[in-house]
């Protein structure tokens, strides 16, 4: 911090950009710079300007849906820029005015004091994976809400459903229902459409997944987080691509807390009050990890699919895998023995099998030259 002259607070918006700055020293001037439009441009002017007037600066701005193109600009320009976390942007008790100048001298006087969280910043490419993974999450809420529809038509209507839902036989049954009028059998067949347009554009999405994951630099943390029990291709490729680089965190717990799966706590003198998991950070990544623990609530085994994927791993990986079955199963188990409800059980297994992926996943991840 004691390296820059001044630093720089930018509140970004669409078509603007609120700039302000704040002195170096504990009792520096803050003040606002101007607004600005929101164009490569503009920036690269405000920013020559800045250098120009208070010689080394540093810049930040929140996390926002414009993404890291500024940062990009700005890291091409030798200029240090940092993107905020803002659900940890601290904020004062009873400060209920809230626009863009305070706003951005907020982010530059908390950029002078250390008080942010910054975020990670993917490369192009790692980004441009993220995207691809979101459209399949986007997708797969779009299969869910086709079928919730489907099913609440039915239920609407008095028809009770047997055996596996979606099966084969399932389907057949669905396009074989009659009902007392033709209207009522189109509704039904305009919500299977837009089921079967939902899955079509799903399986399209997880197919150019698998097409582009190969030439991924993390490609071998993909490969390597397959070898456990509950892990596929599409939750590798979720949580490395979520996640980033998982070298970043110097412990499993750091990553457990990133991901929201930490117990959260209100205590005051005596009491101590645990409480659910702080549900922080990363949902899709986390939502992902409790999918996958509920593997672990069956006994150990290899089974055949298992069994042929073992067969691409060295015997060091295949002994981390079974023994994060013996002992996420036993957890699991011992969880439900204790009368905990199972989806408590699965996010306390998810919680300990964070700690099995990133002892893999940093093991897996290339050194950077």
């Amino acid at each position: 911090m004691d390296n820059f002259d001044a630093f720089v607070g930018l509140d970004v918006h669409k078509d603007s950009i609120s700039v302000a700055v704040a002195n170096a020293g504990r009792q520096g001037e803050i003040r606002l710079v101007g607004t600005i439009a929101n164009t490569p441009d503009a920036i690269a002017r405000m920013i020559r300007k800045l250098v120009q007037k208070h010689g080394r600066i540093e810049v930040t701005y929140e996390a926002g849906p414009c993404g890291y193109g500024i940062y990009r600009q700005l890291a091409g320009m030798d200029i240090p820029c940092r993107i905020v976390a803002p659900s940890h942007t601290p904020k004062r008790p009873g400060d209920r005015v809230k626009n863009d100048t305070r706003d951005a001298m907020m982010l530059a006087r908390l950029l002078r004091s250390g008080e942010l969280t910054f975020v990670w910043v993917p490369d192009t490419t790692h980004e441009a994976m993220r995207d691809l993974v979101r459209a399949r999450q986007v997708a797969s809420q779009d299969v869910r809400a086709g079928r919730a529809l489907i099913q609440m038509f039915l239920l609407k209507h008095g028809f009770r459903p047997t055996g596996k839902a979606w099966s084969l036989r399932y389907r057949t049954w669905l396009a074989a229902l009659r009902f007392e009028h033709p209207a009522q059998k189109l509704a039904l067949q305009s919500y299977i459409n837009r089921l079967e347009q939902a899955e079509a554009r799903k399986a399209e999405v997880e197919e150019q997944i698998t097409e582009l994951v190969p030439s991924w630099t993390l490609a071998p943390v993909v490969h390597a987080l397959q070898v456990f029990k509950g892990i596929g291709l599409v939750i590798a490729v979720t949580l490395a691509a979520e996640i980033g680089d998982f070298t970043r965190f110097g412990s499993p717990r750091k990553l457990m807390a990133y991901l929201g799966l930490v117990p959260g706590e209100y205590s005051s003198g005596s009491k101590v009050r645990p409480g659910s998991i702080t549900k922080a950070g990363n949902s899709i990544a986390r939502v992902m990890l409790v999918e996958a623990a509920w593997a672990y609530r069956w006994p150990p085994k290899v089974g055949a699919m298992l069994l042929r994927k073992r067969e691409e791993y060295d015997q060091a990986l295949k002994d981390i895998a079974w023994k994060a079955q013996v002992r996420l199963n036993k957890r699991f188990r011992r969880l439900e023995g204790r009368g905990k409800r199972s989806n408590v059980a699965a996010t306390a297994v998810a919680r300990e099998l964070v700690g099995f992926i990133w002892a893999t996943a940093v093991g897996a991840t290339p050194k950077v030259a």
